[in-house]
């Protein structure tokens, strides 16, 4: 791109921002009543039947990722989920009082938002953050990825109409025009006040780097445990309904399952049951010729159907199951040259055998020094305490316990987590943040200060024990 090009992109974004800003500074002016009314119509827009079903069916047709049934379930309940967590949220004005330490909490908005989207969800994801960034009284500009744009634009066509109807600004949500490219991405992160980031690690890695402050998220490729104790039918059917869900294309879709050599047997027997086939040896090496191209993940795979690729690796007679779920293969190892080891996004499976739980994290926690730090991890068992002792041990945001993992980690209505379809990895996964991203992370706040009465404590509170022990 020459010089001149790059200036031409600077300026269209420069604009973008610039009607940003204006519409921002409305709703910066408006009551909490004011903000949820406006929040209920934008969510309307996804959430009225026909327009969801408008919009998966779109989401498949122009990324050629997942299936229309889940997209369509995906973008009801992410949605009425995030709703459910907004409502009765006080984001304008005093938001808490601490008369005890003299604190009073102002929630006042970031300003403009860019938002980086992903092609696995490209209605969903920025329904979420721009649902999040309303209720903030934010604007937003949504950078969504090539093959996602026509879904975008068409649900901010059904956003705006519905702004419309509350007279609310149509410039509080706006994306950047085609054809995306990296240039304008990166101008909108340089002239937004914070950057919202989802989807692939360079993108992540481009919104740290932007100068912009930034939440971005970290690699997904989850290991779920199945240790001695499990019930294996109900640990099957949740890994084949987690796996199988949108094609695997979430970043909390399994992508190994580690499981205790006693219960070794019965989970697989279970898990062909629902349609989970083990290949062998021969077959495991064809498919990775199928799957992996100089090195990196072939991009005909991801978000197919296990059938699909079986029809491309060759596989004729399993292309013809009916019942085939989930491609599963055996592995011992980890790291690139294991890259089965590695994240999918697709539903074919890793199995790992352990002989027991301690060596179950270990493995586990070899997958993650490869890739997948500080996303989650899923256990499968009748031992609550070990839930706790992969949260104190394992480089882990998440600790899914008995759930279907990619259902529960971004937030479910049988669980408290925050529903988003972002999900923070810590510093483990070279993040600022291992949250749920959710409306807290859209809002800056200001605190008062006002005089207690003042107490100053003795030494000995804090140091007693110190002295008595090793003297002053």
């Amino acid at each position: 791109m020459s010089t001149t090009d790059m200036q031409t992109v600077a300026d269209v974004v420069r604009e973008i921002v610039r009607r940003a800003r204006i519409a921002q500074a409305i709703a910066d002016g408006w009551s909490q009543e004011r903000v949820d009314e406006v929040v209920a119509a934008a969510a309307w827009a996804i959430l009225e039947p026909g327009r969801n079903r408008e919009l998966a069916e779109r989401a498949v047709t122009d990324t050629g990722v997942g299936n229309v049934a889940d997209k369509l379930r995906k973008n009801e309940r992410k949605t009425l989920g995030l709703l459910r967590d907004l409502h009765g949220t006080k984001t304008v004005g005093v938001i808490a009082e601490y008369p005890e330490r003299g604190l009073v909490e102002i929630a006042r908005p970031v300003g403009v938002v860019a938002a980086i989207t992903p092609s696995t969800n490209p209605g969903a994801t920025p329904a979420n953050k721009i649902l999040n960034a309303l209720k903030a009284r934010d604007a937003i500009v949504v950078a969504p990825s090539p093959k996602g744009y026509g879904t975008c634009a068409r649900l901010l066509e059904f956003i705006h109409a519905q702004l419309d109807r509350v007279d609310a600004p149509r410039d509080l949500v706006q994306m950047l025009p085609s054809p995306i490219g990296k240039e304008a991405t990166a101008a909108l992160m340089r002239e937004a006040d914070l950057v919202v980031a989802t989807g692939s690690q360079s993108n992540v890695r481009a919104a740290y780097a932007s100068g912009t402050p930034a939440f971005g998220v970290g690699a997904g490729n989850v290991a779920a445990i199945v240790d001695e104790t499990a019930d294996a039918d109900a640990a099957a059917a949740r890994i084949v309904v987690s796996k199988t869900f949108d094609n695997a294309t979430s970043c909390s879709s399994e992508n190994s399952v580690v499981v205790v050599r006693a219960i070794r047997d019965r989970l697989v027997a279970a898990l062909a049951a629902r349609g989970v086939v083990l290949l062998d040896a021969a077959r495991k090496a064809a498919l990775a010729q199928v799957m992996w191209r100089g090195g990196k993940l072939a991009a005909g795979v991801i978000g197919k159907s296990a059938r699909e690729i079986a029809a491309v690796a060759g596989f004729a007679d399993l292309a013809q199951r009916q019942d085939l779920r989930v491609l599963m293969v055996e592995e011992t190892d980890w790291g690139p040259a294991h890259p089965y080891s590695g994240e999918k996004l697709s539903p074919v499976l890793a199995l790992y055998t352990a002989p027991d739980f301690a060596d179950a994290q270990r493995i586990v926690a070899g997958i993650y020094g490869y890739m997948g730090a500080g996303h989650s991890v899923g256990l499968h068992s009748a031992n609550d305490e070990r839930a706790l002792e992969l949260g104190l041990h394992l480089p882990v945001a998440r600790v899914i316990v008995n759930q279907a993992h990619c259902i529960a980690t971004g937030g479910s209505f049988d669980n408290g987590l925050p529903f988003s379809l972002s999900m923070g990895c810590g510093t483990w996964g070279r993040n600022n943040f291992s949250d749920n991203m959710n409306v807290r992370h859209y809002l800056n706040v200001t605190r008062i200060a006002r005089p207690i009465p003042e107490r100053v404590p003795a030494l000995e509170e804090f140091l007693g024990t110190f002295f008595a022990k090793h003297g002053r």
